[in-house]
């Protein structure tokens, strides 16, 4: 089986920026107080005439823009997800008919929370292998600010809004990304109601314990996929992290001696943006010049489900 590789990446995020000192202005609570625990200063919300389903489409478009890849070209088409705006259409349905996608090619959602970027990244390596058409687009995009619980002060100051995409080619002699998986049903730590469920959708978490969670199973992945390509730390261009917490990066890194310049937090200017968060880094590193052609890079994320990912990629 062929893998896939990089070809553009794409970023939209909305237009209105709410700091720590708002979320103090109404709850008991301080900047340094959510930054000191967090690393978190600013995120974004969808404001009026913002909808997901608009940054889907302009983080989609300014993917291909990059990649230089056209609509007709495109084999398939997953948006990673948990906040789409319509459960029918899915979102991945409305981005092919904004974008003029061809209509005999699969287009669906993916829901695996945080680390859903990671997973649509290894069923689109599946998908293209059978496809005739060897371009795959792949979204991360969220609109948390509307399912966050306004009273809970420790779980509404961390989420954000924003979408990222991906355009990826199916390759003969590309290596597999090596993707390593995994999840374990809980409703315990992180849980998000459906519209049937008799209360509202709010996203309640056990942060203490998803920290715990997080700090094993980062390192975890990192190391399985180390493993299985064969490579080592030095081998690495960059690793991008699900930027959830600064301290969470921050000890991965230390156990694996990455040194700074190789690895990069936004969550600064985001919070945690769920399944976005991994390609609006991806797609902030190619701006910035840091990554680009040839560039290898190990993705790692983890999230609610739970769930559990990483993968190593190239850009083309």
């Amino acid at each position: 089986m062929n893998g896939i590789r990089l070809c553009g990446v794409g970023k939209a995020v909305p237009s209105k920026i709410v700091s720590n000192a708002d979320f103090a202005a109404r709850m008991d609570t301080s900047d340094e107080w959510i930054s000191s625990r967090t690393g978190i200063l600013r995120r974004r919300h969808c404001g009026e005439g913002e909808t997901i389903s608009g940054l889907i489409a302009q983080a989609a478009r300014e993917a291909l823009d990059a990649s230089g890849v056209k609509a007709e070209q495109i084999g398939a088409c997953i948006v990673a997800t948990a906040t789409a705006e319509t459960l029918v259409p899915s979102a991945a349905c409305t981005l092919q008919k904004d974008l003029g996608l061809p209509e005999n090619i699969p287009c669906f959602d993916l829901n695996a929370a945080c680390t859903g970027f990671l997973f649509a990244l290894h069923t689109m390596e599946c998908l293209l292998n059978a496809s005739p058409r060897k371009y795959g687009l792949v979204v991360g995009a969220e609109n948390l600010s509307r399912v966050i619980d306004w009273s809970d002060r420790s779980t509404c100051i961390l989420f954000g809004d924003g979408a990222g995409a991906a355009v990826v080619e199916c390759a003969e002699g590309c290596p597999s990304i090596s993707a390593v998986m995994g999840c374990h049903g809980s409703r315990e730590l992180l849980y998000l109601p459906g519209a049937e469920s008799g209360v509202h959708s709010y996203l309640s978490m056990e942060g203490t314990k998803v920290f715990k969670f997080a700090v094993e199973a980062v390192p975890w992945c990192i190391g399985q996929v180390l493993e299985r390509t064969g490579k080592t730390v030095d081998d690495i261009d960059f690793f991008v992290f699900h930027q959830a917490n600064a301290r969470i990066i921050d000890l991965a890194a230390r156990k694996f001696r990455i040194p700074p310049e190789k690895y990069y937090k936004n969550i600064a200017e985001y919070g945690n943006t769920s399944a976005a968060s991994i390609p609006l880094v991806l797609s902030e590193l190619s701006e910035q010049g840091r990554i680009g052609s040839g560039s290898r890079i190990l993705a790692v994320g983890f999230g609610g489900g739970l769930t559990w990912g990483g993968c190593l990629i190239e850009f083309a």
